[in-house]
């Protein structure tokens, strides 16, 4: 493909993504389709010469599109959403075409500073201590990881090597192995300190877990996934009180912030803690500005080596966007799920099982696991929403999320009129 053709079949591929997303209500939110259906419909090895542009495109409606679960559709309300923006979409373009491997700032300036400058652009709507934030020659910052989950592994390690020099420097004596078979990490059902839970949307209470663990000097890693995004709301602010106790703060501005996956944003208190733990200096790596303390090297904060330009993605929707109308989008979201639970309220023979505070409703039929269980199962079957549940405690309960960007009330209220329908099925044939 030279660029001629390039500029033709970029053009053509933007038309059917603006057409699936314009026409994404109209298509099944969960596929009929069985584990193992793809491997019959493509051949068994690569072509030896090459396939037209033409056939790769009709494939796509033939081949991957029916295995496809659309999560963008109005009517996905299962997990978290994942966030989608065209802005966002640009910006990868843009990333896929430079190219770069950020591993060092020499690797790409641009990729690294502009990443520096846009976590403490998201660091100030958040209002994060000023600890967490590079300005100002400040000890902490920020770096985007590919998931919370990699951030919370981060955290960990981290956590520990800092530990572990710390105990060698006052007990010289004792060996990395002596010390790590001793360590210790506490945590709850839910893994690290949370704001936000991926169960019912749950928070702990930072003020009161943050002083013990600086006083018995343990690392605090918290990770707020889902809920963090809303935090760049006054109202929702308060949430994250108790923040400044933290050593290290993940949230995923790809689940809420309409930012395309992968970016999680992670900041420490001490970036020199994370590169202690992760420094990698071979002589290849190396260039003459790393000891300069102006930038950073993003492959000592991070357990890859390489790492892609996902800044991009930030500065293009926070642009376009602005801080309002992320905060609007945010708000559209807690209005619609309050408007759901109030439609659960109306119906006695359900019930609300967690407080709604963002995005999240949790709820049920008032009965037995086994009813819900069977609810789901309808619901899931139909195919006309999709849902996921959760334990909460003994009790199966279903989730109800709000996950699109182009969700609207009327879609929240057909997806109960749904529910409704199925409930009485269910109920009908259980007193059968």
């Amino acid at each position: 493909m030279n660029t001629s053709e390039f500029r033709r079949r970029g053009k053509e591929m933007v038309d059917y993504v603006a057409n699936y997303m314009e026409g994404i209500e109209g298509r099944q939110v969960y596929p009929d389709v069985e584990p193992g259906y793809l491997r019959p419909l493509i051949p068994d090895s690569a072509p030896q010469e090459p396939d037209t542009f033409e056939d790769i495109i009709n494939d796509i409606e033939k081949i991957i599109m029916p295995g496809v679960t659309h999560w963008h559709s109005p009517y996905f309300f299962a997990y978290f959403p994942t966030a989608s923006s065209y802005p966002a979409m640009l910006a990868d373009m843009l990333c896929g075409a430079i190219g770069c491997i950020g591993f060092s700032w020499a690797a790409s300036p641009a990729c690294t500073e502009l990443e520096t400058v846009m976590m403490d652009w998201l660091g100030k709507m958040l209002e994060l201590p000023k600890a967490f934030l590079t300005e100002n020659a400040g000890e902490g910052g920020g770096v985007i990881q590919g998931s919370a989950s990699e951030a919370t592994l981060v955290a960990l390690l981290a956590a520990r090597t800092k530990a572990i020099h710390r105990l060698q420097a006052a007990s010289p004596e004792l060996t990395q192995a002596a010390i790590m078979e001793k360590l210790v990490a506490y945590s709850s059902d839910q893994v690290v300190a949370t704001l936000g839970t991926t169960t019912c949307c749950s928070f702990d209470n930072l003020l009161e877990v943050g002083p013990i663990c600086n006083k018995e000097d343990m690392w605090l890693h918290v990770d707020a996934a889902y809920a963090g995004s809303a935090f760049i709301c006054p109202e929702f602010r308060h949430l994250l009180n108790g923040v400044e106790f933290a050593d290290s703060f993940n949230f995923n501005p790809h689940k809420w912030l309409l930012v395309n996956f992968d970016c999680s944003a992670m900041w420490v208190k001490k970036r020199s803690d994370l590169t202690g733990a992760f420094r990698l200096d071979p002589t290849y790596l190396k260039h003459s500005h790393q000891d300069s303390g102006l930038i950073t090297d993003y492959r000592h904060w991070q357990i890859p080596l390489g790492r892609r330009f996902r800044s991009l993605k930030m500065w293009f929707v926070f642009r376009m966007y602005g801080v309002k109308g992320l905060q609007a989008y945010i708000r559209k979201h807690v209005q619609l799920s309050h408007e759901f639970e109030s439609l659960v309220l109306q119906d006695p023979r359900f019930e609300i099982c967690a407080e709604v505070t963002l995005g999240l409703v949790c709820f049920r039929l008032k009965g037995s696991n086994k009813v819900n269980e069977a609810l789901l199962q309808r619901i899931n079957s139909a195919k006309k929403i999709h849902l996921v549940p959760c334990h909460l405690r003994d009790k199966f309960v279903l989730r109800f999320a709000i996950c699109s960007r182009t969700v609207e009330s009327a879609h929240v209220q057909r997806a109960w009129e749904h529910i409704k329908e199925l409930a009485a099925d269910v109920l009908q044939a259980e007193r059968e």
